[in-house]
């Protein structure tokens, strides 16, 4: 199975393994929220997977 390049792409591994990438829908419709709350959607997050997931998306390159 190959690897989803489009995916892989939005992630980045830390030097301890970890997945860092950001949440979902964070982008659009931010005009009237306050700026903590837009300063908070733009920071990176850890990203937790299902192992199958794991195996869909990043075989080989993330475990």
């Amino acid at each position: 199975m190959k690897t989803n390049k489009s995916f892989t792409k939005r992630l980045k591994v830390t030097k301890n393994g970890k997945i860092i990438g950001r949440k979902a829908g964070q982008d659009h419709f931010n005009a009237k929220e306050k700026g903590s709350k837009s300063m908070s959607k733009k920071r990176s997050i850890q990203v937790h997977f299902s192992n199958k997931a794991k195996a869909r998306f990043l075989p080989g390159r993330f475990k």
